[in-house]
């Protein structure tokens, strides 16, 4: 385990997934899961380079190659090596190889940084497509991929704040409709009235029994998230369209999770590339994706 510092807080980083396994504040205390094995081990796994499931777990690219990845990629199951590392900052590194190709023909190097700076935890996802993939004429091919975060912050926050009493308070008002998914990990076509009212959401067990709740036309990229009158947890996201919302019910986290990229939509057959919410990113050109996370006192 790897731990970084500031004067507010203190994140311990897991270089098997290059996953932040714990956040706490100056006096010791912890915001993220308590990882209780009876609902979800997780801490905050780094999706890529898929977000959500693939029909049968299985995508096809346009030259007519079928690979398998489970959900959510690989990224996650995968250990990164420690390139730097500073009182309040690390940064980890992923590049491809034999085993990364044989379910996806693509090069490609994944930094994923982590920087304390006073009450804020910066990470940074930099995508690089390195322009050496397999196969005949992958090298000159765009990159189709999807990134996505996946942090449990504890619920309730350990303020003193009543469970019922977190909310969640969106940067702008979040009318549009909410996505769920099928029993496979599909996306529904269907989509369901926002439980958002104007820019708060009461969040409940029984929101989550359907599974995620996901928004695919988010206009915020600033959310807080805890219970008035107490310190909350500001997330601010760059370059990720998309939130998923999701726990176990009855669990003592809440899953935050801004995502560039979705789950298949249900029915979909088209190639890889031709996906809604994928990225394409050609040779030799990268995309940053950055989560911010700041302690606001109430």
């Amino acid at each position: 385990m790897i731990d970084i510092e500031s004067d507010n807080l203190r994140a311990v980083l897991n270089p098997a997934g290059a996953e932040l396994w714990s956040l706490k504040d100056a006096d010791g205390r912890e915001l993220m899961t308590d990882a209780d094995p009876a609902y979800w081990t997780g801490h905050a796994p780094l999706l890529f380079p898929i977000v959500g499931g693939l029909r049968d777990d299985r995508y096809h690219l346009h030259d007519g190659r079928v690979f398998t990845l489970p959900r959510h990629g690989f990224a996650r199951r995968s250990t990164f090596a420690l390139i730097e590392r500073s009182e309040a900052h690390a940064l980890f590194r992923l590049t491809d190889s034999a085993e990364t190709r044989a379910v996806w023909p693509f090069a490609f190097r994944f930094d994923m940084a982590y920087r304390l700076d006073g009450a804020t935890l910066t990470t940074s996802a930099t995508i690089t497509n390195t322009g050496t993939n397999t196969g005949t004429n992958m090298g000159d091919a765009e990159m189709p991929f999807s990134l996505g975060y996946h942090p449990a912050f504890a619920w309730p926050l350990p303020y003193g704040g009543a469970k019922a009493d977190h909310r969640i308070l969106f940067e702008k008002p979040e009318p549009a409709p909410i996505r769920r998914l099928d029993g496979a990990g599909q996306l529904l076509a269907e989509a369901e009235p926002t439980p958002v009212q104007g820019r708060e959401l009461l969040p409940t067990a029984a929101l989550f029994e359907a599974d995620a709740v996901i928004w695919d036309r988010l206009e915020s990229r600033s959310l807080l998230w805890g219970a008035p009158g107490s310190p909350n947890l500001r997330i601010d996201f760059q370059g990720l369209p998309m939130l998923g919302l999701w726990q176990k019910p009855g669990a003592a986290y809440l899953c935050i999770e801004p995502w560039a990229g979705i789950a298949d939509p249900v029915g979909f057959t088209g190639p890889l590339e031709e996906k809604p919410g994928i990225v394409l990113l050609p040779p030799g050109e990268s995309r940053a994706f950055r989560m911010d996370v700041t302690l606001v006192q109430g």
